[in-house]
């Protein structure tokens, strides 16, 4: 009967620790089981975030995109309106610089016709052609550059050779005009050739 009593009471104890088992199981198992749903929830939430943040910076590169472009347009268009103007103040360049040979002929032709007398027909013909193309030229802003006896200027004369300067008051500038040049609203479309005194 002892033993009996010994059994009965070690099958209880088991029983009472199978039932602890189960129930530190089942406790487990819950714990486990809401920690699995705050996972989830965590993960929904992280995946929320990730997504957010993904789609903020795509945002701010799309804005960044959108103000680079527009710019870049602004500063297309005011090219563009820059160069537009330019065809229009120059925009016979070709034309007016294709002309001064032709001055420079008529030039030529006058001072070859020094000695002959005022009235005559040929002169004063050749004089009035030579005014209207001189006319033409300025009703254009066509302006000659200044050069004789003026400080050579690399940005106005483009030098032919060095002389010996006549004078002291003429070193280091021009002594002679081989060949007059031009600016076209003060863009120079023709150098003057000098001669430099040295």
């Amino acid at each position: 009967m002892a033993e009996e009593k010994i059994s009965n009471e070690t099958t209880s104890e088991e029983v009472k620790d199978t039932n602890q088992e189960t129930a530190d199981n089942s406790a487990q198992t819950e714990h486990a089981a809401e920690e699995k749903s705050d996972k989830k929830k965590k993960g929904k939430k992280d995946k929320h975030e990730v997504e957010m943040e993904e789609l903020t910076a795509k945002l701010d590169e799309m804005k960044d995109r959108h103000l680079r472009l527009q710019a870049e347009f602004d500063n297309f268009r005011k090219r563009t309106l820059k160069e537009k103007a330019d065809l229009i103040k120059s925009g016979g360049e070709t034309v007016l610089v294709n002309i001064l040979p032709v001055i420079d002929d008529f030039e030529r032709a006058i001072d070859s016709l020094k000695e002959v007398a005022d009235e005559d027909a040929g002169k004063q013909g050749t004089l009035l052609i030579y005014n209207k193309f001189k006319e033409f030229l300025k009703q254009n802003n066509v302006k000659e550059i200044e050069a004789q006896n003026e400080v050579f200027d690399v940005d106005l004369h483009e030098a032919i050779t060095k002389i010996p300067a006549p004078s002291k008051e003429l070193k280091g500038k021009v002594v002679d005009v081989i060949q007059k040049g031009y600016c076209l609203n003060e863009k120079v479309i023709r150098f003057a050739k000098v001669v430099i005194g040295e």
